[in-house]
Parts: C-alpha cells; structure tokens; sequence
C-alpha cells in the first residue's frame, strides 16, 4: 500500500513517494525492530525536489531523501551550465545512515537496548565532481570529497569502543575523517546482438591532517552480453576492491571506513 505523487510548484518539481507495505508485513513477522515505539520507524518512502534554473541562468539543483526502515540517504547536488567541451562540475553534499554489523559484540554501556544491536554507521560527505566530456565509447569523472564518518546508538549517541574495549575508529576519536581523490573511468560499447562495458575506479585518501586516513584502492569491473536468440547471456567479472591502506592503530571497523 502506497501513494505517488508529483508537484509542480513554479518551475520546481517535487516527486513524494511513500510505502506502508512494510509497515503492515513488520508488524506481523518482526515486532523487535528497533524504535518500534516511533509512528515513522516502519515507513519507507523517498521525497525527491528539482529546480531546473534556480537563479535564472539554468543551475539546476536536485535534493533527495531516501528513507528505509533501517536506513537513510540525504544527498544534494547542485550543477552550473558549462560548455560541452569543458568539464562540467557538480557540488554534492550527502549524509547516510545504515546499519553497521564490522563491530565485535554490543556493549553494554555504548549501544542501545533494540533487538537490531543498535550500531549505525554515520558518513556526512561535501565536495565537487567533474564530468569530462565523453568520447563515442569513453566516460570519465574526477571527484575530491572531505569525509566524515561515525558510529552511532539507535539514540544518536557516539560508538567508540567494541565489547573488548578496542576502539573502533582510526583516529581513536568519536570519528575519522579523511579527503578522497577519486577517478573512475569506463568504456561501454553496445549493439543489437551485443554489449560490453569496462568500469576502472582508483581512490587516494589524502592526509590533510596526522590522523586522517591514508589509502589506496582499485577497482576493476568487466561485464559482457551477448544476445542468443529471444535469450541474453550476461557474464561478469565479479566486483572487488585491491586496498593498499596505511592506518595508525587498525581496529575491526576501520577497514570499513573507505568502502
């Protein structure tokens, strides 16, 4: 049971969609999910606002929100006309919160009392991306983003050592932070009777400060379809990060930070 609905207020559109099949199948099948006290916990739904010119010279803004029954996105973007042969630039601001399972046991004292365990993992990020024109087959983008990540009780409050008392930040603060450089790069190439597509990822955490993480990572991933009568075969390398990280202390949760 749900409801879709789209506004159109001056030129901005605004998309709601909202779900109460959850919230009916939940209350059957799991009534220990965490807040179950609160009227909103077992609602899904997403809210999503776009203005096509909002200062009068075609800047476009999207803001969306994303809400699961044990997860949430908040993502901004705002984007400014460019020339098709230069970069075109996008200013993203996103905060998300999902459930974390990288921490050993629940202590007492830290987590809250919910039969989910109560660990959330909190990551506000900022920064700018840049689009480079593409070619007939090739795609390219180039982000930096400051990274904040945290973790929190189902009440908001901060998670800073698991049940053996290790901490579960690099930093050994109630968060890490860190600035990522990012390229990624694909090739995609279709037809009637076929398609391939290669995607190529490389991140460089960047430290601004002693105690902002350190890493490398890679990522390659090769897909290819092939069409065989009224079927389409479809072969995939599987998706898989190659870290190279530098940490002070390394604690359960840390090799999770840069995912």
């Amino acid at each position: 049971m749900g409801a879709q609905k789209s506004i159109h207020a001056g030129k901005a559109k605004i998309d709601v969609n909202v779900d109460f099949t959850h919230k009916i199948c939940a209350s059957m099948m799991l009534p220990s999910l965490r807040n179950a006290g609160s009227p909103l916990s077992l609602v899904i739904g997403s809210l999503c606002i776009k203005h096509p010119n909002l200062f009068g010279g075609s800047e476009k803004l999207d803001v969306s929100w994303d809400k699961g029954l044990y997860d949430s996105n908040i993502l901004v973007a705002y984007r400014r006309p460019r020339p098709q042969w230069v970069a075109q630039q996008c200013f993203v601001m996103q905060h998300s919160l999902s459930p974390e399972i990288g921490v050993h046991g629940i202590p007492v004292d830290n987590f809250s009392r919910s039969g989910s365990g109560g660990v959330n993992l909190s990551r506000f990020s900022v920064g700018l991306d840049l689009n480079e024109p593409a070619s007939s087959k090739w795609s390219s983008t180039t982000s930096v983003k400051f990274e904040n990540v945290r973790l929190l009780s189902d009440d908001g409050r901060s998670i800073t050592r698991d049940l053996d008392g290790f901490p579960v930040t690099c930093s050994g603060n109630a968060h890490d932070s860190m600035v990522v450089l990012k390229q990624e790069s694909q090739y995609a190439k279709a037809n009637e009777h076929s398609f391939s597509r290669f995607t190529m990822q490389i991140e460089q955490g960047i430290p601004v400060l002693s105690k902002w993480l350190i890493f490398n990572r890679f990522k390659f991933v090769a897909s290819k379809g092939i069409k065989l009568g009224p079927a389409f075969l479809l072969t995939r390398q599987p998706d898989r990060w190659f870290d190279c990280r530098r940490y002070g202390s390394i604690s359960s949760i840390c090799n999770r930070w840069s995912r």
